[in-house]
């Protein structure tokens, strides 16, 4: 007897045994059992008859990934494969190098050495090309197979060929791989002369004591209010969102609760420390990409009264999950519960389907939402996020930086910047005169650099149903005034849209002298949400106002 009819005797076998005990339970159990056997002999009739051959584990995977996108879009199967990168998502560690990396123009580059690891410690610097690992050439391979190329057990030695900046020879070098941990707080300092800030990227394993180290290290400094920015923060452990929230808010006081179909697993959590500071002013930086714990955090500070709320809408994901074991060492991440802040608000977005392009929440109707209040009265809405106290427009990036970037003209010239530049001021000092803009314009005027405004985008359509519609002839000679009215703009755009190019520009060359850190610190410059913050901290009547809700 093969081997295949072994599976299928099995998995008969099985739906059988399924079916024995099914039966005396509910029609529910039922059903589950008829649809196992339905896809069973379906998958069995495809595997035999199908006109190619197939991969029996690519065509199960696409079923399953099909089936669970059905639900919501935090429910994953976790093949045995991918194990290993969820667990570096979830505890931010891993056994490698130490080092950011990406394509550019079919090379792979060093976009950002992590200070004190390998990468760093042997020299690696943003835009160096690697060649090769392990003797393996990584040409055309994409970051992810190189990344998997590049981690290994901590202690082992890793070879690659590096071409340096400015250089054309690959050299090579021995790096010895270590347990890298990915910093919670890349940055922390001061922003005034009484405030501190903390950015806080991740919710992984400590980062509620790295958070604590901060603020201590700040007060030190002399803060005596704090901003704990968490734009762009896709969240990670639930007890390390409780124990960020317990800092600032009184021991035995409600955090969060999770509610979910089995009514064991429904929990309250409460602050189980005593709180670093429940009297120091706070402001909460968030935007459309705070998600999950940072949400938690936000919606506790908020609903506590303990903080103000600065930026645009979060997310919208108040959903908990759990891992489940499958077989063959697989998992399955699944939406267990919804969370519910101390007010007794849901974060969920209501429509997983109504979102905008970067997934966070769309417009919510007012019908749809209900009404909670914090502990002044203040009004709070469910169904989408945390809505700010102070709202700060999301900032609109010009078509002209997108194609600078996308096309790496920005990425090269703070390459070439680099090369030129042995130094550069402090990166909170640093700002290119109007001179060296001027030579960066002349330079960008000798590189093929196209890109295209919405307006072009929408002419090209109006243009192509005017022609299928026949209406072109009638409107050719105004799209072609308008075609060249639109070049003729571009062209000035690298003027016109001088402090937004200026702006990245200057943080992509920071970036080459004071890596992570500088960066941050470079982008405080042109910080509209931060100026707001920082606004709301200096008037201790504005901010008791807004806590207030008078």
């Amino acid at each position: 007897m093969n081997s295949l009819k072994k599976r299928w005797i099995l998995a008969a076998l099985t739906l059988v045994v399924i079916a024995s005990t099914a039966f005396t339970t509910t029609d529910k159990y039922f059903e589950i059992v008829r649809n196992l056997d339905i896809f069973a002999t379906l998958y069995k009739e495809v595997n035999t008859y199908y006109v190619d051959e197939i991969n029996p584990s690519t065509l199960m995977n696409t079923g399953i990934e099909a089936m669970l996108e059905s639900l919501d879009p935090y429910t994953n199967y976790i093949p045995e494969d991918d194990i290993e990168d969820y667990r570096t998502h979830m505890t931010g560690q891993y056994g490698g190098i130490g080092c950011v990396i990406g394509n550019r123009e079919e090379k792979c580059m060093v976009l950002m050495p992590y200070e004190g690891f390998p990468a760093h410690k042997a020299g690696l610097t943003i835009g160096d090309e690697i060649v090769s690992i392990d003797g393996i050439a990584i040409k055309n391979k994409n970051t992810g197979d190189i990344s998997k190329l590049l981690k290994g057990q901590a202690g082992t030695a890793v070879k690659i060929s590096v071409i340096k900046v400015g250089t054309t020879v690959p050299i090579e070098l021995t790096l010895q791989r270590e347990r890298i941990k990915i910093d919670n707080v890349p940055y922390s300092g001061m922003v005034g002369p009484e405030t501190g800030i903390i950015k806080l990227s991740e919710f992984t394993a400590n980062a509620s004591k790295d958070v604590q180290k901060a603020i201590h290290e700040l007060k030190l400094k002399g803060a005596k209010s704090v901003i704990i920015d968490l734009r762009g923060n896709p969240g990670g452990l639930l007890s390390e969102a409780i124990s960020i929230s317990n800092l600032f808010v009184p021991k035995d006081k409600l955090i969060v609760s999770t509610k979910g179909k089995i009514a064991e697993w429904n929990k309250e959590y409460f602050g189980t420390e005593v709180p670093e500071d429940t009297e120091i002013p706070v402001v909460i930086l968030i935007n459309s990409r705070s998600a999950s714990a940072s949400e938690i955090v936000s919606g506790v500070i908020q609903d506590y009264d303990r903080g103000v709320i600065v930026g645009q809408r979060s997310f919208g994901k108040g959903l908990v999950q759990a891992t489940r074991p499958l077989s063959y060492n697989s998992q399955l991440k699944i939406t267990t519960a919804k969370y519910y802040t101390p007010s007794g608000r849901c974060i969920q977005a209501i429509d997983y389907s109504n979102r905008n392009e970067d997934g966070s929440v769309g417009k919510i109707p007012d019908s749809l939402q209900h009404n909670f209040k914090t502990a002044n009265g203040r009004v709070v809405r469910d169904g989408g996020g945390v809505k700010p106290d102070v709202e700060v427009d999301k900032e609109t990036i010009p078509p002209v930086v997108v194609g600078l970037v996308n096309k790496n003209l920005l990425f090269d010239y703070g390459t070439q910047y680099y090369l030129q530049h042995s130094t550069i001021a402090f990166a909170k000092d640093f700002s290119l005169s109007d001179a060296e803009y001027t030579d960066f314009v002349k330079w960008v005027e000798k590189k093929d650099f196209e890109y295209a405004t919405q307006i072009e985008k929408t002419l090209t359509e109006l243009e192509a149903e005017s022609k299928e519609e026949k209406y072109y002839d009638a409107i050719k000679v105004q799209l072609e005034d308008f075609k060249q009215q639109i070049k003729h703009s571009k062209d000035k755009d690298l003027i016109t849209f001088k402090t937004e190019i200026k702006r990245v520009l200057e943080e992509e060359i920071i970036s080459r002298y004071y890596l992570q850190k500088g960066l941050i610190e470079a982008s405080f410059k042109y910080d509209n949400e931060l100026k707001a913050a920082l606004k709301v901290l200096a008037s201790p009547t504005e901010y008791n106002k807004i806590l207030s809700g008078k």
